[in-house]
This record gives C-alpha cells, sequence and structure tokens, in this order.
C-alpha cells in the first residue's frame, strides 16, 4: 500500500511550521522588500500572495512538497498525454484544444491537433454565417436570438466568458443560456424570443444528459408548435456532443453537429466545440485569442520554474491554508462586475475536480482535499458577506481579481473599485487593535469597543489583469485550470473524473415516475414519505 503525502517528513515538517507562524504584521515588519518576495507574473497576470501567512521557510518546504509529489513529472504526462485520469483510461489533453493551428500533437496514431482545428474552422464558419446574418431561419430571417442548452461545463464556462466579454458581442444578437430542468428557465428563456429568429445550441457531451435534453425536447416542441415545420427544425438546432449518432437521433441534421473527443472533460472544455456560443457572442477572431491566452498559460506552466510558475503558486498557497492552517474556504471576489459568474464557473473546476476522498490508489486520505469556493464580484461582496471574513470566528482566505485597466470609460468609478479591492485586502491583513480604536472612539469601555476590533492575519492573494480581454481572460481561466491539477497531484487524487455527479444521475433516472415504489431501500422511508406527499399535494391542486 503507498505510503500517505501526509506521512512524509516534509508534511511534518510544514505542521510545524504552521504551528510557529508570526503573524503578517510581524511578516511585513521582518521583510521590507516582502511584496517584491512574494509576488509573480506571466501572461499579463500578477499574483501578489505577500498577504499570505507565509514565510520563506514554509513556501521552500511547499516547493520541496511539489517536487516531493512529483508535480513535474506529472504535468509531464498530462501534456504528453497519458492517461493520467486513470479510473477512465483517459488522456487529459484540454491543453490541446487552443494548440496554435502551425502545432501537431499525436494521440494513438493520429494528429488530434488537426482534428481540432478541423473543428475551429467548423465553428468560424457557421459563427460567421450567423453573425452576417446568411443563416436563415425557416421563413426566410437571420437569427437574432441564441440559446444555449446544456448544464455543468456545457454552461458555466460559456457563460461566465460571454458576460465578461460583453463589450466584443454582437449587438444584434441576443444570447441566453438555459441549463436548470426547472421549466421555469427554459419557459422564462422563451418567453420573448422569436421562433422565426431562434437558434438552439444543445451542449451535452454524451447526449444523453437529463437535464439537457429535458430542456431540448421542450424547445423543439416550442418550435413545432409555433409553426416551424419538421424538415426546418435543422435551421435552428444545432448540437456540441462526442454523441453524433445520439444527436441525429434527436433530429438534429449530422452537418449541424459539431464534435469534440472523451480526452477533453466537460469542465474543461469551453475551449473546444462547447464554446461555439461564445464564438457566436463575440466572434470566432475573439473566441481564438482566448485560445492564444490559454495557450501562453499553458507554455507558462510547462516551462516556468516552479519558484515562479502561477500555477504552482496558486496551488501551494491552497494547500497551506488548506492542510495546514486548518482554513477549508476560500472566497472569490472578483472586483469587476463583468466577471460575475467567474465564482460559479470556479465552484466547478475546483470541487467538482478535487473533492474527492480517496487517492489514485483507491486508499482513503487522512487530509482534506479542495477548498469550499464561494462569491460574489465586488463590491456587491463587502455589502453581503465581508462581514464574516473581517470579524467571523471562521476564517476564510480570499482570491481578489481586479483589472487595472478603466474600460468603461469612467475614470472616478475604476477610481474606486481599485481603492476597495486594495482597502479590503488591507484590512483583512492588518486589521485594527484595541487600541487604536480607543484612539479613534475615546475612552469608552472595553466591552463597547471590542466590536470595532479586528484581529486581522487574514490571508488574501491579489490578481491583478492589465485589462480584461479575450486573451487575458484565457489566460486566467488556465492558470485556474492548472492550479487545480497541482493541487490534485500534491494530494494523490484524481482530478478529471466525477463519479459522486454520476451517482446523482443514474438516482434521478431511478425516481423519474415520481411514484414511490420507485425507491427499491425499504428502510428510506425520508425519499419515499417526499414522493407521496408530492403526490397528495399535486391531487390537492388539481382538485381545487
Amino acid at each position: 500500500m503507498a505510503h500517505s503525502v501526509s506521512r512524509t517528513p516534509l508534511w511534518c515538517l510544514l505542521q510545524q511550521r504552521a504551528t510557529h507562524m508570526p503573524s503578517l504584521k510581524d511578516l511585513f515588519k521582518a521583510d521590507p522588500q516582502r511584496f517584491n518576495h512574494f509576488s509573480a507574473s506571466a501572461c499579463g497576470i500578477l499574483l501578489d500572495y505577500s498577504k499570505q501567512r507565509m514565510d520563506t521557510t514554509a513556501k521552500l518546504n511547499l516547493l520541496a512538497l511539489a517536487r516531493q509529489q512529483q508535480v513535474e513529472q506529472r504535468r509531464d504526462a498530462m501534456l504528453r498525454g497519458e492517461a493520467v485520469n486513470h479510473t477512465e483510461n483517459r488522456a487529459v489533453l484540454h491543453t490541446v484544444l487552443r494548440l496554435p493551428k502551425e502545432e501537431s500533437f499525436m494521440l494513438n496514431g493520429q494528429n488530434i491537433a488537426a482534428d481540432v482545428h478541423a473543428v475551429l474552422t467548423q465553428m468560424r464558419e457557421f459563427a460567421n454565417a450567423v453573425r452576417e446574418g446568411r443563416w436563415l431561419g425557416y421563413t426566410g430571417k437571420p437569427i437574432r436570438t441564441i440559446v444555449n442548452i446544456g448544464i455543468g461545463g456545457s454552461d458555466l464556462g460559456p457563460q461566465m466568458a460571454c458576460i465578461a466579454l460583453a463589450p466584443w458581442s454582437q449587438k444584434n444578437l441576443s444570447l441566453h443560456f438555459v441549463s436548470n430542468v426547472d421549466g421555469r428557465h427554459v419557459a422564462d428563456a422563451l418567453a420573448n424570443a422569436d421562433p422565426e429568429t431562434t437558434l438552439f445550441v444543445v451542449a451535452s457531451k454524451t447526449f444523453t444528459t437529463m437535464e439537457t435534453l429535458t430542456n431540448a425536447k421542450t424547445a423543439r416542441e416550442w418550435m413545432l408548435a409555433h409553426g416551424c415545420p419538421t424538415d426546418q427544425i435543422r435551421q435552428h438546432f444545432v448540437a456540441l456532443s462526442t454523441n453524433v449518432k445520439a444527436a441525429e437521433a434527436f433530429g438534429i441534421a449530422a452537418e449541424n453537429v459539431f464534435p469534440f473527443w472523451n480526452w477533453a472533460g466537460g469542465r474543461y472544455s469551453m475551449w473546444s466545440a462547447i464554446g461555439l456560443s461564445i464564438a457566436l457572442y463575440i466572434g470566432p477572431d475573439r473566441f481564438e485569442e482566448m485560445l492564444a491566452g490559454a495557450h501562453e498559460m499553458d507554455l507558462h506552466f510547462a516551462h516556468a520554474p516552479l519558484e515562479q510558475n502561477l500555477p504552482v503558486l496558486m496551488a501551494l498557497i491552497g494547500v497551506w491554508n488548506i492542510n495546514f492552517l486548518g482554513l477549508q474556504a476560500l472566497s472569490i471576489a472578483p472586483y469587476h462586475q463583468r466577471m460575475t459568474r467567474l465564482p460559479a464557473y470556479l465552484q466547478q473546476l475546483e470541487m467538482e475536480s478535487n473533492g474527492k476522498s480517496v487517492t489514485r490508489e483507491g486508499q482513503r486520505v487522512d487530509y482534506s482535499t479542495s477548498a469550499i469556493l464561494f462569491g460574489e464580484a465586488g463590491t456587491n461582496g463587502q455589502h453581503a458577506y465581508f462581514q464574516l471574513l473581517h470579524q467571523g470566528a471562521t476564517i476564510i482566505p480570499t482570491d481578489f481579481i481586479v483589472v487595472a485597466d478603466d474600460d468603461a470609460g469612467l475614470a472616478s468609478h475604476n477610481q474606486a473599485l481599485l481603492a476597495n479591492c486594495f482597502a479590503q485586502s488591507k484590512a483583512m491583513a492588518w486589521g485594527k487593535t484595541l487600541e487604536e480604536v480607543r484612539q479613534e472612539l475615546g475612552d469608552q469601555p472595553d466591552h463597547v469597543l471590542a466590536h470595532r476590533v479586528f484581529e486581522g492575519n487574514r490571508p488574501t492573494s491579489t490578481l491583478m489583469l492589465d485589462a480584461l480581454t479575450p486573451r487575458s481572460l484565457g489566460a486566467l481561466i488556465a492558470l485556474y485550470e492548472h492550479k487545480v491539477f497541482v493541487q490534485s497531484v500534491i494530494w494523490d487524487i484524481n482530478a478529471f473524473d466525477q463519479w459522486g455527479v454520476e451517482l446523482g444521475k443514474s438516482l434521478a433516472q431511478q425516481l423519474i415516475s415520481l411514484d414511490p415504489a420507485a425507491v427499491r431501500e425499504p428502510e428510506d422511508s425520508s425519499t419515499r414519505g417526499l414522493l407521496q406527499a408530492v403526490a397528495r399535494s399535486q391531487k390537492l391542486r388539481r382538485v381545487a
């Protein structure tokens, strides 16, 4: 049986160091150049981690831990196309999806980079036809509304990117994302849509996802009910899938299916045909700029020394906070309104990837894996959950993400935004002592002043982008992707399967009839009782 990483001398050294870690104030006092020593830059992104509760000894030991866990070798194996997703015996090659056109990549004797660019060409031609008004609906009118139907990686990534890159959108195209099987979601999207000018993009890797197919069938019925001839449905539906036959069986023409491959995991697939909605919304040129930004980060991850490697540094910060300082959560605070869906996207990326409790060898872990992610765009978050970050009994690290450029043309707004971001991280680091509060408020009882005391010493990182562009967004997302992989290597888990998700899917199919008799376990009185309660409620409503 393999030895747990938590039994290694380096792990023990880090545990000991964590118990004697000076405060952030003392760390800054001890090193006047701390910002320079605890920051790094690549691909137009600055990472300031000087406000993490980490000293040079801890950082060096964490880097040694990364080498002990063979981060470099495992990274190289993934990038070579080895089957690092061992539970499904698959390569993990989302990095190939953003290779430049002139490069090749051989997998099982086939140049899959050429396959990728063939699909990119198909996407480009289709996106241009729609954007230029050459793709016509069943009455000869151009497309004006696009509805992306997908869930998880087929929804969160494209939606996040389209909102973030809205300045590059084509103004006569409206875009909606439908993911929830709750009928209200699709009903709201269709409420103001014109069937003559609506295009549905059905995104499902396997074309078996219950939520996606349910919504797609509803959309198809809506089209037919509004007069679209069956043989003209092809003008209003395209599919993004690895299962071309299932898409054809649904009624989508073969030439309207944009394929991708099982070596591109769902939450890593926005760079593939799953990104068609992005290409439709911001144009294929801008979409390919996103790919180029991600590729630039891929090259940095592949070649930069660990000491300056942004994904590695971010991964080690997370390991340090989770496993040695005992800080189990992570707040994502993008100080840019257009990145409002970034926290939701990163929730899936990190928690679905690393929310695992057994090692690659199948042994139960005896340490925590994955942070619990949540977040909201700043400055909204300041007036919602930041109170907990500042004064709560639970210490929660934060990733602040900020953009230096003012692309709104409102300098005073950007000035206030940047000031707020930097003030929040400063307040979390430094806090405010009882004596400082007394100096401000005068001689009052300590129990009154205590409510205004801030302990500080709360760790944060700040990621600063020069500007929010397709290229920089691509680099930022690739940075977080690689961070997640590095953490999985250190924790010795598989970041690329999601069996918990599969269990929920199979149980939902078992219960789809809502018949209490579908509950197979005699002792499960809860599920049976809930189904019986639904039946009673629906019966009463029908009678009323």
